[in-house]
Order: C-alpha cells, then sequence, then structure tokens
C-alpha cells in the first residue's frame, strides 16, 4: 500500500514538471527567418529615453517602407498573433517593426518604474523610435499604425509630429470610451445572446451594466465587460473566447522564451496600474483631434465591438485631412490583419500606393 502510494506521489509530481520542461522546449523564443538576400529578422532590446523597449522586425526586402505598429493594450505585445497566423503578408510590402514600448513585453523586468509609464513619456518614445528607424533604415518617413489601445499614442504622435509619417492608420482604433462605446457592445452582445438562448449571459450581462436615460448603457468594469463580448463572438478574435483567441496563442506561441511569456502577463497586469491607465479615461477624440496634417486611415472588423467601427466610421467622417479612408475588413473582428489577411493586405497595399510618394 505505502508502494502504490509512493508510486501516485511521485506521478502527481512529475507530470506538472514533465508539462513545463514540454512547455519551455517549445518555447525557443525565435520569430519569422526569411532566405531573401536583402531580408531581416530580429528581436531584441535597447534602450529608449533611459527605459527598456522591445523591437521584433521582419522584412523580405529592407529597401520597402518601413511601418511601426503600436502594439494594443496599451501594454500588449502584439507579435503573438503573427506567430500564430502565417497567412499575414505585409512584410512582402513594409519592413514591418512591431514595438514594445516601455516595461512591457519582451521589455518587461522587475525593475518597472511605474510612474514613467506615462503618456506624454510614451509619445516621446515613439518620437524617439520613428527617428531611430527613419536613421537606421535611411528613410525620410515610415508609416505609424497603432492597433486597439496603441492607437491613442500613434494617433496622438501622427497628430503631434506629421512630418514624420507617409500615413497614419489605425486598426481598431479608439475612438470613445463613453456611453456610446458601451450601449452599441451592449446592443450587439444582447442580440448574441438572445439568438442563441442564452439566459445566462444575458442575466451576466445585465448585472454587468448600468442603464442610463434615453437607453444608453454604461458598463461597470470593462475588463469583465470584454470577456462577455469575447463570448458573443465579438472579441480580439472573431467567434473565439478569450481564452482561445489571446491566451492560448500566448502559451503555444514560439516567438517567446518560457520567461518572456510569463512576463508578457506581468507586463500586462502591471500597465493596467500605470498613471497611462488613468490619463486614457475619458476620451473622444471626435472632440479633441479632429484635423491632421498627413493621410488618416482606418481599418475594422466588421464585427468588431470591442472598439466598435460604427464609432470608427463616423470618426473618419469627421477629420479634415490631406486623404483619409475607412476599410471595414469582412469574416473579422478586432484583429482583421490576423483574422482576414487577404482583404487587410489589400488595404494596406492600396494605402501604401495613394500616399509612399506624398
Amino acid at each position: 500500500m505505502r508502494k502504490k502510494i509512493m508510486i501516485i506521489a511521485v506521478c502527481v509530481l512529475a507530470v506538472p514538471v514533465l508539462l513545463f520542461a514540454f512547455w519551455a522546449i517549445m518555447s525557443p523564443g525565435k520569430i519569422r527567418q526569411y532566405a531573401d538576400a536583402n531580408s531581416l529578422s530580429e528581436k531584441f532590446v535597447m534602450d529608449i529615453n533611459g527605459a527598456p523597449n522591445g523591437f521584433f522586425i521582419n522584412s523580405r526586402d529592407i529597401s520597402n517602407p518601413v511601418l511601426l505598429l503600436v502594439s494594443s493594450g496599451p501594454g500588449t505585445d502584439d507579435y503573438v498573433f503573427t506567430d500564430k497566423y502565417k497567412d499575414m503578408h505585409l512584410e512582402d510590402e513594409f519592413t514591418m517593426v512591431y514595438w514594445d514600448y516601455r516595461y512591457m513585453g519582451i521589455a518587461y523586468n522587475g525593475n518597472i518604474d511605474i510612474d514613467s509609464v506615462n503618456i506624454d513619456n510614451l509619445l516621446d518614445d515613439t518620437y524617439a523610435v520613428t527617428e531611430y528607424l527613419k536613421e537606421r533604415f535611411n528613410k525620410d518617413k515610415i508609416y505609424i499604425m497603432g492597433f486597439s489601445g496603441g492607437t491613442h499614442i500613434a494617433l496622438r504622435e501622427a497628430e503631434r509630429h506629421p512630418e514624420n509619417y507617409y500615413a497614419y492608420i489605425g486598426m481598431a482604433q479608439c475612438v470613445t470610451d463613453s456611453y456610446e462605446n458601451d450601449t452599441l457592445m451592449y446592443n450587439f452582445m444582447k442580440g448574441v445572446f438572445e439568438s442563441n438562448g442564452d439566459k445566462n449571459r444575458l442575466n451576466k450581462l445585465e448585472d454587468s451594466v448600468n442603464h442610463l436615460d434615453g437607453g444608453n448603457i454604461k458598463c461597470k468594469d470593462w475588463y469583465a465587460y470584454v470577456n462577455l463580448l469575447h463570448d458573443a463572438g465579438g472579441g480580439t478574435i472573431l467567434n473565439k473566447t478569450e481564452f482561445e483567441g489571446v491566451v492560448l496563442p500566448i502559451i503555444t506561441c514560439k516567438c517567446y522564451t518560457l520567461k518572456e511569456k510569463i512576463n508578457y502577463v506581468a507586463g500586462m497586469k502591471k500597465y493596467r496600474t500605470t498613471p497611462l491607465a488613468e490619463e486614457l479615461n475619458d476620451h473622444d477624440y471626435r472632440k479633441s483631434i479632429t484635423s491632421f496634417d498627413l493621410p488618416v486611415f482606418f481599418i475594422s472588423g466588421e464585427y468588431d465591438y470591442n472598439c466598435p467601427w460604427e464609432l470608427i466610421e463616423d470618426y473618419c467622417g469627421i477629420i479634415e485631412a490631406p486623404a483619409k479612408g475607412f476599410y471595414k475588413i469582412p469574416g473579422s473582428a478586432h484583429s482583421p490583419l490576423w483574422e482576414n489577411p487577404d482583404a487587410t493586405y489589400d488595404a494596406m497595399v492600396e494605402i501604401k500606393e495613394m500616399t509612399l510618394d506624398g
């Protein structure tokens, strides 16, 4: 009997150790490589304005224009999606630079200076990163693309320094955190849950909001609200739960080491406690930033209700810019670049052709 207990105990202890070891082996930290003579694949951390910043760079031809992708969240690295969804071919047209800004993603460490993560510093960092890329790749200008929470940073920097960019591209653009955003989300989720006869989630939805005058809605807790949105299919990846669409790609990707995966999550959580998290409350760019001295384009998924496409289309109609455009990508929710890479690639090539000589 004692022997059997010992065997069971060893097995219980061994299984998680073996799984952990297997996870480490399957996390080599390697990024996509190319055989092209003028190609580039790099992953590195460097100091920008006194803080660590991370970079993933993929390009089949470094003579192509540079596209700086300002990651989402803020504080969430997006190269993980490029690792998972292999059909995205923007590196054929651009030198793609995925930027982990200060103390996030691969740039995270335990010595994070929380107070330094604020909008002013991140805008200064964006300027410094842009200057670095222009000098390194011998470019007069580059493209800047914000994704979701990263649009707060990229949009403001494009408005502040239009001379540095051929165009601003907002994918899943944040427009406002007002009741309009929450109401569109609510109506979408309610429609899905009612159609599915999902009374449990309908009850959770009602518990998560306050009903305002005129049929408007304000959510009580943003993160709980977005979790429900994933259940309704309009979250990060169309018709995938948060675990399927976000957590699983992080766990299984090969572009991070095991330590980097742990740091990735730690960085996301820390970013929720930074001054930046407070500074981005109460925004409505339809009132605060409506005029640009460079071309401006928006890309939205037709089922994106994290950053509802209706608000983005409305914002595009309001702004004044030398050129502007709105692309609604079919068959996608919050991440059209990876969910429908063909349609998004076509949109990006069109934007490039319209603006590169501008």
